[in-house]
């Protein structure tokens, strides 16, 4: 089949050698320094984690604080700090659990292991019901692509360029990232076809968009179109694979997962949601595909459902798919370990007794002003968006050409971390911020602040 380019994703905050080594130069002491340089002697080096920017001391609700006692808004976080870092519910629970059990081997079960595996069951949409639990969200995908192996009797899949769903082989193949399946990492699972993503604002099928909008009326969701066309001709798919919400983020346009519903329904393929960085609230719903009023057949949770201190994912299934009772498709040793379900139970438990959701669209809300008025006052912002406290801020060179500024992109990440702010920058140009759900107002606003300042700045410099 054809398909569309792999385009490389950069991560802003190493993808400049000389950005980076300026802004260490002037903001590492000797400690830091030290340790940094330590790392490096020590870690097999590998693109996008060495070399690293910084060492951390701290981590204290939506806070790093660094050796030389410098302190970060945390807008990143690896999605893992919904609850915000150190929160002294989950480390109360944590140490009592310690205390009272720390294992559970395999062919032993356990109170805690059971009641989240109940509590996911509640909490996700639909009929979701059977669980198996993983140490990372990748390993939870690999177990969701042999269980949709198992349930269809198919093996091949259909997922999005430019995802990411882990580092496995299995992962990775799904993925659409190069940096995680190009050159001698390959050849990696057969039968793993890639579409273009639904990204009105960058439309792979060249589709116009109206100041990064859709426009259906024109494009009649092509993408979406594509995607079933793939499955008919292929015939024998197991699964669509994909985030509902990509953390770029990526928002498709409202009915997209409806029609891929149908066409999964219509073609005898598993509909499976990748909600590991974006579950548990981030976007304004327990999980973003509610935003769509789409069930999936798998869903995928993890990042968050550790509450930023243990590793836990958690592959949750309709019961008609339990089919693997002859195969072992997940065998953890930690699959369930007491202290990691106690995390994800106390983590769970703290976003709903706090309201945390319905916290994040509220801000979301407030986000979404900021946004747009930064792309007012910015020439540089090409596109904003955002659901909840998952937020994209787009530089371009030219809006109309929408050329990727990414070296201003890098020098505004460098600048804001100067300024005490830290997120992320994906596919070079994309600034992704994702705080705690936990964020107050007045830091959320210090956030925008500066961003408005860094991006003025170099607007100044760059004319």
């Amino acid at each position: 089949m054809t398909s569309v380019p792999v385009r490389r994703r950069v991560e802003g905050d190493i993808n400049s050698s000389r950005a980076r080594v300026a802004w260490q130069s002037g903001h590492l002491g000797r400690e830091g320094r030290a340790i940094v340089d330590a790392d490096a002697r020590v870690f097999l080096r590998q693109s996008l984690s060495t070399p690293v920017l910084n060492a951390v001391a701290k981590a204290q609700g939506i806070y790093l604080e660094d050796v030389d006692g410098r302190r970060y808004m945390d807008f990143h976080g690896n999605s893992v700090h919904h609850i915000g870092y150190a929160h002294p519910v989950l480390v109360d629970a944590l140490e009592r659990q310690l205390r009272e059990l720390t294992f559970s081997p395999r062919r032993y079960t356990n109170r805690w292991a059971v009641q989240l595996a109940e509590k996911l069951a509640e909490i996700t949409p639909g009929r979701l019901q059977r669980s198996l639990f993983a140490p990372s969200g990748s390993d939870a995908v690999e177990i969701a692509l042999k269980l949709a192996r198992l349930a269809t009797g198919r093996y091949k899949t259909v997922s999005f360029w430019d995802a990411f769903h882990g580092a496995g082989f299995g992962a990775s193949s799904v993925g659409g990232e190069e940096i995680f399946r190009g050159g001698a990492l390959g050849p990696l699972l057969p039968g793993t076809e890639h579409v273009a993503p639904p990204e009105c604002y960058r439309c792979a099928y060249g589709h116009p968009d109206l100041d990064g909008g859709p426009r259906l009326e024109v494009c009649h969701l092509a993408c979406a179109s594509y995607l079933r066309s793939v499955l008919e001709r292929e015939g024998d798919v197991a699964a669509v694979v994909a985030e509902p919400i990509r953390t770029v983020p990526i928002i498709p346009p409202e009915p997209f997962w409806a029609e891929v519903r149908k066409a999964c329904d219509d073609n005898g393929a598993l509909l499976v949601f990748d909600e590991v960085p974006n579950a548990l609230g981030k976007t304004g719903r327990m999980y973003s595909c509610e935003h769509y009023g789409v069930v999936p057949d798998v869903v995928v949770t993890g990042k968050a459902l550790g509450g930023g201190i243990v590793p836990i994912a958690a592959v949750t299934a309709l019961p008609e798919l339990d089919a693997g009772a002859d195969r072992a498709i997940g065998h953890y040793t930690h699959e369930k370990n007491p202290l990691l379900a106690c995390a994800a139970l106390t983590t769970i438990e703290i976003i709903e007794r706090d309201g945390l959701v319905a916290r994040a669209a509220a801000l979301g809300e407030l986000a979404g002003r900021r946004l747009a008025e930064l792309k007012t006052a910015h020439r540089l912002i090409g596109h904003v968006r955002n659901k909840g406290l998952l937020m994209g801020i787009e530089l371009v060179r030219d809006r109309a050409s929408k050329e990727r500024a990414t070296d201003e992109a890098d020098a505004v990440l460098y600048r804001c971390l100067e300024l005490g702010l830290s997120y992320k920058t994906t596919m070079g140009n994309v600034l992704t911020l994702t705080p705690p759900l936990v964020v107050e107002e007045h830091e959320l606003e210090r956030a925008f602040e500066i961003l408005d300042q860094a991006i003025s700045e170099i607007e100044t410099t760059r004319r």
